[in-house]
């Protein structure tokens, strides 16, 4: 299969590392000759480092890097079956982008979009032949990382989903198909962990490092939020935030969080500004949870049953199966447990008192418990 990949940033590059692997001939478009030439060196830094620690030989690193040609043409991408846009997210770019290629690729290839959060209806109606067009989105470090998502337009013919499905399944990644609605899969369902732990924290019940404690001790998570909102950049994930908020037609669960606002505009972007919600210079002191056992299952609780309650009303809304939104949130974001399998085990009785205890205290829309919890627990069903 030829393989034509937009952009040679980390996430095109990343992709195209996966499909060369796979052994499609693979080429990588840029306008930027110094970014394909990055690009270039960076590949061979990341296969080198590979080959030093036995992950593959040195035979496999020039296979690998053999089946990459580096253009700078659209028109270079003309012999592609597939191309995967992995440029800017903005909207009218892509459109313009992709009614370019449309011009050099023959009818039969597919157009796919790596966005996470942009609507992929909107991005095939700049194509003649918008039935070929797809959202097939990866997550960063996209070698590393084991879930795709491809998520049909409303346009979007049967053949070129289950080619698309195929596909990626062949570069030995786990597919997990969601509807075209706004953050998909994971950056939705995901929004709580950011969310209510900002909640948490503005209403004066624990510090950062308090519930970054409560929810790794407790949840098994590898990071806790304000560690992975720093990890992620406050510009980025306040960002995307907003922008779930917008497309839900502001729908209270997603309302953005001031505090990170603030953090944003003060330039506290995280890990690559220095500082975010913690100091990351060599000097600063790393802070020390609060240990309080009684407070930590406080906050691990509310946070959990919030997420499990937007994993539950993803599946309510035939976002996606049940199988595929716990593979999202365990492959996609590294979650200890698949949210659903999570509320089985906790009890779907429980999740339903738990968002009826938070509704009942704070009267607000954000805590509404999801029709699906409510119904499963009167019939006494579970998810798996």
């Amino acid at each position: 299969m030829n393989v034509g990949i937009i952009g040679s940033g980390t996430m095109g590059s990343g992709i195209a590392q996966v499909a060369a692997t796979a052994g499609c001939q693979v080429k990588l478009y840029d306008t930027n000759q110094a970014a394909l030439a990055k690009a270039k060196d960076s590949l061979e830094k990341i296969l080198s480092r590979l080959v030093e620690k036995g992950r593959i030989d040195s035979d496999e690193k020039s296979r690998i890097q053999g089946h990459i040609t580096y253009v700078d043409s659209l028109n270079d991408l003309g012999d592609s079956n597939l191309t995967i846009e992995a440029i800017i997210e903005n909207l009218e770019i892509k459109k313009k982008v992709f009614s370019e290629l449309e011009g050099y690729v023959a009818d039969d290839c597919i157009i796919a979009s790596n966005t996470s959060s942009l609507s992929i209806a909107s991005i095939a109606s700049s194509l003649q032949k918008p039935e070929r067009c797809i959202g097939i989105h990866f997550f960063n470090p996209a070698p590393l990382m084991k879930l795709v998502e491809v998520i049909p337009a409303v346009q979007t013919s049967k053949a070129v989903l289950d080619k698309s499905v195929e596909t990626i399944k062949s570069w030995k990644k786990t597919v997990a198909v969601a509807k075209d609605t706004p953050g998909f899969i994971v950056n939705r369902v995901a929004r709580p962990f950011y969310g209510e732990a900002l909640r948490i924290y503005e209403e004066g019940i624990a510090d950062f490092a308090t519930i970054d404690h409560s929810l790794k001790t407790l949840g098994g998570f590898r990071m806790g939020p304000f560690e992975l909102m720093d990890f992620i950049g406050n510009d980025v994930n306040y960002t995307v935030t907003e922008s779930v908020f917008t497309a839900f037609y502001f729908d209270p669960r997603y309302k953005p969080s001031f505090t990170q606002k603030r953090f944003a505009e003060a330039g506290y972007l995280g890990r690559k500004s220095g500082k975010g919600y913690y100091d990351y210079s060599e000097a600063a002191i790393k802070p020390e949870p609060k240990q309080d056992n009684k407070l930590a299952q406080l906050i691990f609780e509310r946070v959990l049953v919030m997420l499990i309650n937007e994993a539950a009303d993803a599946l309510f809304l035939n976002i996606a199966s049940a199988e595929d939104i716990d593979n999202a949130m365990t492959k996609g974001v590294n979650y200890p447990k698949g949210l659903l399998a999570w509320a089985d085990e906790k009890g779907i009785e429980w999740c339903v008192n738990k968002m009826d205890d938070l509704y009942n205290e704070y009267h607000e829309d954000r805590y509404r418990c999801s029709p699906l919890l409510r119904k499963m627990n009167r019939e006494n069903k579970i998810f798996f």
